[in-house]
């Protein structure tokens, strides 16, 4: 073939690839308001930036449906989101349902290794059916499926992964989910091992796709989400907000960005939000977006576990991870699903070189039949062993209530870098009217004793006689906190060279 031909080829081949599963299709998509795989890698990455790795990939195992399966249904390459180099595969709902095949098995492998080789973040968006039948089908079929970088994903946490859930997210899309440091689902997608219509006819039960793996299951109970959106625009939003928190590798910090305008400029106000009454409900994320830069709070999993808070901040322009006990829930007591919930992010920041902030206020963990039923001892200390862990600069404070083990695991008795109190707080092993109890065996049916009781079970339990003993490094005024924490982390966050 002359060079006229071989282009003509070329071009015919790359129309073909871009097409995708076609014009009705697409069209079909956008008349209900979807985007298709293209569009939403224009709108997520910056303009004019994606290379594609694989445009000429069609299936491996019938080349004969090559016609049928251009780019195998899953679209990979390069882009940049923020400026800065990211690895991405987009699933093509509309060539096979996107489903797992031997060669975009392979595409997915090697965006992973890429990234992780070459210190960049992966970001993938998920929307597919599960695995390619009859292409799995079979030891051979199998055999080639699971020989794949694809299938054999380990968590080093070199580099950040990111995954978003659109539509109908069965089989890998899910996987890719799990493993994410930042999963975010579109309200609408159905995030699930397998389809209700798999689950009907293996098991004779009849589910909807919401039960199976709706937004709601995933956000409040499994806790396998860190965010839900309602529109795909807000998706890629929090995606790039995310990112915008991390380094590009595990072997640098995260990037500084300007100090807004007016943050901290509310500390002033931090007595108002804290109740004097040690028994009366508040919300701590008001203190929190008080205390970090203006508008840099981004939470994560906030429907779950709901009476701690994991949020992404920044103080002076510097990423910081934030954990809190929130009264406003549980009186900020802390079940299993909080203690879970604190020990993925504790991870997360851990590997990506983000300090973390401690804001203490809770009467303990949960205790009775629900908490033992769902394991809340091994969670509890699985948090304590993830606090003995880090390995990034750790900072406690207390703002008011600290009781028995949980006063560990938030931070004293070692487990932080630093650890100072508010002037209202207080420390013990339990509420002292408990104390008053169980020490005297004296009720609110005998006042004088009872009061008297509670006095002695308070004896003890200031800042200061934390700070004598210099378990607490430093007793603060509630609204000078933002000045301290931005300081005694640039000292910790010092390195040696």
């Amino acid at each position: 073939m002359n060079h006229n031909d071989l282009l003509a080829e070329y071009e015919a081949r790359r129309a073909k690839a871009l097409a995708g599963g076609g014009a009705e299709k697409y069209a079909k998509r956008t008349a209900k308001g979807i985007l298709n795989a293209r569009e939403r890698i224009a709108k997520l990455v910056d303009a004019d930036s994606f290379i594609e790795s694989g445009l000429f990939g069609t299936s491996g195992v019938y080349p004969e449906q090559a016609d049928e399966t251009p780019t195998d249904g899953k679209i990979a390459g390069y882009a940049k989101i923020g400026g800065r180099d990211v690895a991405i595969v987009v699933n093509d709902f509309t060539v096979k349902g996107s489903s797992t095949s031997y060669t975009n098995s392979k595409k997915v492998g090697h965006m992973k290794r890429t990234a992780t080789e070459r210190g960049m973040p992966l970001v993938l968006l998920g929307e597919s059916t599960g695995a390619r039948l009859p292409d799995a089908m079979g030891g051979r079929g199998m055999g080639m499926l699971l020989g794949n970088d694809n299938t054999q994903f380990r968590r080093t946490r070199e580099t950040p992964m990111v995954a978003a859930a659109f539509g109908p997210a069965f089989g890998s899309s899910t996987w890719m989910m799990c493993l994410s440091d930042f999963a975010v689902m579109h309200k609408g997608a159905t995030v699930a091992v397998s389809s209700p219509g798999l689950v009907s006819m293996a098991l004779g039960e009849k589910v909807s796709a919401e039960d199976l793996g709706g937004w709601r299951l995933h956000s409040d109970i499994t806790g396998l989400v860190d965010q839900v959106v309602d529109t795909e625009e807000e998706v890629f939003g929090a995606i790039k907000k995310f990112l915008s928190y991390m380094p590009n590798h595990h072997k640098e910090a995260p990037p500084d960005v300007p100090i807004p305008s007016g943050s901290g400029a509310e500390m002033d106000k931090v007595f108002g939000m804290l109740p004097e009454s040690r028994t009366q409900v508040y919300d701590m994320k008001r203190i929190i977006r008080c205390m970090v830069d203006k508008d840099s709070m981004f939470e994560l999993k906030p429907r779950f576990g709901k009476s701690a808070v994991t949020a992404l901040a920044r103080l002076g322009g510097k990423s910081v991870g934030i954990v809190a006990n929130n009264p406003l829930h549980r009186g900020g007591a802390l079940d299993a699903d909080a203690c879970r919930k604190i020990v993925d992010f504790l991870v997360m920041c851990d590997s990506f070189n983000i300090p973390l902030v401690l804001l203490v206020d809770t009467p303990g963990f949960q205790i009775g039949t629900e908490a033992e039923k769902a394991g809340a001892p091994g969670r509890i200390m699985n948090f304590m062993n993830a606090m003995t862990l880090l390995t990034v600069p750790h900072l406690s404070v207390i703002v008011r209530k600290s009781y028995g083990l949980a006063v560990s695991n938030m931070g004293a008795g070692g487990n932080c870098d630093e650890l100072c109190c508010w002037v209202t707080a207080e420390v013990s092993f339990m509420k002292p009217e408990f104390g008053a109890k169980v020490v005297f065996g004296v009720t609110e049916n005998e006042p004088e004793k009872y009061k008297e009781a509670i006095a002695k079970m308070t004896k003890g339990s200031t800042p200061y006689d934390m700070a004598a003993i210099y378990t607490a490094q430093n007793v603060i005024d509630p609204r000078d906190t933002r000045a301290y924490l931005k300081r005694t982390l640039d000292v910790h966050c010092l390195r040696l060279t």
